[in-house]
Order: structure tokens, then C-alpha cells, then sequence
């Protein structure tokens, strides 16, 4: 009984340690701008956000990064770049990706820039009324 409550212990511990204002970005077909408005939402909720991709989607998390910031509502925290190890199944072997993962952090205009932004889709929503 001692060993099933440990292994119940350590599992909590390992849902906490992972990050609730990470990002994952995949290569799928979601459009840029749902990570964008995701990322503006996640800071909303805390002080930062991480956005993280592999390979192919390493481009997306880029542009996304570079959005928020042209746009005034991030700042560069920390950037780093690694290589992974993920198995092949296909091949049966190891394969290497690449891996980016961006810190970005609140402007101090963030958020009058979302209530500028909200009292404008509100505005719009009375006009096509």
C-alpha cells in the first residue's frame, strides 16, 4: 500500500513541475494568428509566456515572437536553442530535431494595448449591429 501512495506522491510532483504558460507549437495546419491570440491570452494570466517548437515549427514560434514584440506586447526574455533525440519508428532508429524555445515577457503597455484592442472589437460589433 506504502509503494502505490509513494508512486500517487511523485506523480503530483510531476504534473507540477510542467509549465502552465508554455506553448507548443507543431507544424499543423493551425493558423499563425491562433498562436499569436493564444500567446496574448496566456500573458494575460502570467507575467510570460514560452513558446516551444521543433523542427519545421521552429519558423511559426519565430514569427509569432517577432509579432508580439513589433506589436508591443513582448519582450525578449530568453532564447535557447538544443538539439533532441526523438526515436523513429518508422526507421527504427534516433533521429535529430532541432528545438527553440523563446521567454517572452509583459511590456509595460501590454495591457493598455488589450483594452485598446477589446474596446475596438466592441466598437465593431455595435456597428454590425
Amino acid at each position: 500500500m506504502e509503494e502505490i501512495t509513494d508512486g500517487v506522491s511523485n506523480m503530483n510532483i510531476a504534473q507540477d513541475t510542467q509549465k502552465k504558460n508554455r506553448i507548443q507549437v507543431s507544424n499543423t495546419k493551425k493558423p499563425l494568428f491562433f498562436y499569436v491570440n493564444l500567446a496574448k491570452r496566456y500573458m494575460q494570466q502570467h507575467e510570460e509566456v514560452e513558446l516551444s517548437a521543433l523542427g519545421m515549427a521552429i519558423s511559426t514560434v519565430v514569427s509569432v515572437a517577432e509579432i508580439l514584440k513589433n506589436n508591443g506586447f513582448a519582450v525578449e526574455k530568453k532564447i535557447t536553442t538544443s538539439t533532441v533525440e526523438i526515436r523513429d519508428e518508422s526507421r527504427g532508429r534516433p533521429i535529430s530535431k532541432a528545438k527553440i524555445e523563446i521567454v517572452l515577457g509583459k511590456t509595460d503597455k501590454f495591457d493598455e494595448l488589450m483594452a485598446a484592442a477589446a474596446e475596438e472589437r466592441a466598437r465593431d460589433g455595435e456597428e454590425q449591429s
